[in-house]
């Protein structure tokens, strides 16, 4: 999977410091949900005083800060795209959330700079959340493509064995 970004991006992640923070920003849907939950890992600007609530606005929609650490995939052909994710568990309405669907939650993984909010550097495709496991201290999960996109095409052959009749 290669990706595009721009010349900004690749010098802060090259650098030995920087002063431009890289953003996560996490688009979560399900068919369950009335609206999506967008959490953003990092406090970009404080848009409520009680209780003390910070975000990370882009593109208009407003993604809420939560503090998670995640790991972006490997960009090599044959390993499957897999992002890991670990969020610490600041509000037990995530827990909740977890519990009541009943199939993988969709999410749409997205990274940021911070001097340019609005301007998308890397976009992974919509994966499913596996693998989930949550205690006091947080969340960890696995974010993957859903195994339909990952299988062979086409799956079979039409060979003498599987279809006689053709032959």
């Amino acid at each position: 999977m290669s990706r595009s970004t721009s010349g900004n991006f690749r010098a802060a992640a090259f650098a030995g410091e920087t002063d431009e923070v890289v953003i996560c920003l996490l688009t979560i849907t399900h068919a369950e949900m009335a609206a999506p939950v967008r959490l953003s890992s990092d406090p970009t600007e404080r848009i409520a005083d009680n209780p003390v609530t910070y975000a990370t606005t882009s593109r208009g929609e407003i993604f809420l800060f939560l503090p998670f650490q995640f790991t972006l995939p490997s960009d090599q052909n044959d390993v499957p795209p897999r992002v890991a994710i670990s969020l610490d568990n600041a509000d037990r309405a995530l827990i909740g959330l977890l519990r009541t669907v009943s199939s993988p939650l969709q999410v749409k993984v997205e990274i940021v700079l911070g001097s340019s909010p609005d301007e998308v550097e890397v976009d992974l495709p919509i994966m499913q959340l596996s693998e989930v496991d949550y205690t006091a201290e947080g969340v960890r999960a696995n974010l993957v493509i859903d195994g339909m996109q990952t299988e062979p095409f086409p799956s079979g052959h039409f060979d003498r064995g599987r279809f006689p009749g053709l032959f």
